[in-house]
C-alpha cells in the first residue's frame, strides 16, 4: 500500500515540529525529503497556526514562523469546498480533516485522536495512527 499522500491531524504535525526526538520525529524528515506529502486546507492550516498561538507553547512570532516554514511549503494544498460528504463525527472540529482526506484523495489520515480513530472501519480513506504508518512504510 503506497502512503505516500497523508493527511496529518494538528497533534501529529506538532509533535513532529515541536519535539525533534520524540516519537514522530520522523515524520518531519519524511515531509522534508518528499517521501510523504502532507496535505493542507485553508481550515487545517487555520487550525495549525491558532494552535501554535497556545500560550504553554511560549512560541515567540519567529519561532512560530519558523515552525511553520519547516512544515508548509512541503505541503499540497486541497480545496476541500466540493468534497464528499464525511461521516457523522463525535467531534465537530474533527470534520475538516475527515473533508480533506476524501476531498484530497488521500492514502492516510494519520491521527491520534480517538474521534476519528473510531471511525477507522468504516471510513474510506485508512486511519492510522503514527505508529502505525510508520510500521507500514
Amino acid at each position: 500500500m503506497d502512503l505516500r499522500r497523508l493527511v496529518l491531524d494538528t497533534n501529529v504535525v506538532l509533535s513532529a515540529l515541536l519535539f525533534p526526538a520524540g516519537a514522530v520525529s520522523w515524520l518531519r524528515r519524511a515531509w522534508q525529503s518528499q517521501d510523504v506529502v502532507p496535505l493542507a486546507s485553508r481550515v487545517t492550516t487555520t487550525e495549525l497556526i491558532r494552535v501554535l498561538h497556545y500560550p504553554k507553547f511560549r512560541l515567540t512570532a519567529d519561532e512560530r514562523g519558523d515552525l511553520l516554514a519547516q512544515y508548509l511549503p512541503w505541503c499540497e494544498a486541497v480545496d476541500v469546498s466540493n468534497a464528499p460528504a464525511v461521516p457523522a463525527c463525535r467531534d465537530p472540529n474533527d470534520r475538516p480533516f475527515l473533508e480533506l482526506a476524501l476531498g484530497g484523495r488521500a492514502d492516510a489520515s494519520i491521527t491520534g485522536d480517538a474521534d476519528i480513530l473510531a471511525l477507522a472501519p468504516s471510513f474510506a480513506v485508512p486511519v492510522l495512527t503514527p505508529a502505525e504508518l510508520r510500521d507500514r512504510r
